[in-house]
């Protein structure tokens, strides 16, 4: 969990092809990219590491989402080691923003702010596969510049320290000292383990193990479709 993206760690997105998917309308054929056509049933998926720009993206979805529907759930998918701080919890703080639910999922790793995001979902609605795997730990980053310069950005880092683990806290009905402790170095724990720790309420194998309340929908299963 970084304050700015370590260039050293994330890859560049752009090596990667995204798939279009192609329906069959009464108007012809209509093509669109995979996380648009996830984005038609209410799934944003964030499979990257958080920065400015792929926050940007997740937070206009979930805006634009609520404005769209204000009571049906909202499911994201998350699979990220994590990344920005700040970008981070400009999520976060949209997610708790909204009057819809968000559900949560965790599919293979969930890291540092990734991790926060999970928890962050609607309490009864937070899940994790049985093959993914969580992970905690406090902020790191660096500085530079002057002597007082540095000792800013230090006490910054501080504080965003004590707001995550009261943020970790909050969501797993941890105290603020133990999530403290837990997290001073990387806190990996499988998927079990981390609904033990309260990060998530369930872990399902399929989407039949997700217990619905009156009234709700799960995340659709797409239909089969071509791909362009």
């Amino acid at each position: 969990m970084i304050i700015q993206p370590d260039r050293r760690i994330v890859a560049p997105q752009s090596n990667y092809y995204v798939p279009y998917v192609v329906e069959q309308t009464g108007r012809g054929e209509r093509s669109y990219d995979i996380y648009s056509r996830l984005l038609k049933d209410r799934i944003i998926f964030l499979g990257t590491a958080i920065d400015d720009g792929v926050a940007n993206s997740i937070i206009a979805q979930l805006l634009f989402l609520q404005m769209e529907d204000g009571k049906k759930d909202i499911n994201i998918y998350i699979n990220s080691p994590g990344g920005s701080v700040t970008a981070g919890l400009a999520i976060y703080d949209t997610m708790q923003f909204l009057t819809c639910d968000v559900n949560t999922y965790c599919i293979g790793m969930a890291a540092s702010m990734g991790a926060v995001l999970l928890a962050a979902g609607t309490k009864g609605k937070r899940y994790a596969l049985p093959n993914s795997d969580i992970m905690i730990h406090q902020v790191s980053g660096g500085a530079q510049g002057t002597a007082s310069d540095v000792e800013r950005t230090v006490e910054f880092m501080f504080k965003l320290k004590k707001r995550l683990i009261h943020i970790l806290a909050k969501h797993t009905g941890k105290t603020d000292e133990q999530v403290k402790t837990d997290s001073d170095r990387d806190y990996y724990m499988s998927a079990d383990e981390a609904k033990a720790y309260g990060l998530v309420d369930e872990v399902v194998k399929s989407r039949k193990d997700i217990a619905l309340p009156a009234g709700t929908e799960a995340a659709p299963v797409l239909p089969e479709a071509p791909v362009a």
